[in-house]
């Protein structure tokens, strides 16, 4: 077994989901989630088949954000994979819970605009993803200035009254 690091390729201001499904109707069954969580979302989905043809499976509303799907899930490669990019201004904490929700849909790895690696383990069955490598190390703990910024943040972008 070899244990592999991928960088996914993607803008610094765009946000994706990584996740694990079981099930070829997952592209089509995600695809109706998001857009009934979020009129109007753009997005690009692929899905990894693990059987069958073992085809990258695609969807979405935007043509940047399918062609970034389908780049970075070609690179992972990692069987019943899945990997969603939402298009600029939309956010996973808009369409999370409806991801999970489908019922293919077995877990999230990280939905996020970080840099991240995901941690893969190639075998000579196929490829695994052990998990990821979302942001940066932490470098200490919030002092008081650090909490008003971030409650300030929270309500100055709408999240928080």
């Amino acid at each position: 077994m070899e244990i592999i690091s991928i960088k996914i390729e993607k803008p610094d201001s765009i946000n994706f989901i990584l996740g694990q499904t079981h099930f070829i109707k997952s592209v089509e069954d995600i695809h109706e989630a998001l857009v009934t969580a979020v009129p109007g979302i753009r997005f690009g989905i692929a899905f990894c088949e693990a059987s069958g043809k073992c085809l990258i499976r695609w969807s979405g509303t935007d043509a940047a954000m399918i062609e970034l799907a389908k780049k970075n899930a070609e690179k992972i490669g990692a069987g019943h994979s899945f990997i969603i990019f939402l298009g600029e201004g939309f956010y996973p904490v808009n369409v999370l819970n409806s991801v999970k929700m489908v019922p293919e849909v077995c877990r999230i790895f990280c939905a996020t605009a970080n840099p991240v690696e995901v941690i893969i383990a190639q075998t000579e069955q196929g490829r695994a993803i052990l998990g990821v490598v979302d942001g940066f190390s932490v470098r200490g703990i919030e002092k008081e200035d650090d909490i008003n910024w971030r409650k300030d943040l929270l309500r100055k972008i709408g999240y928080k009254l």
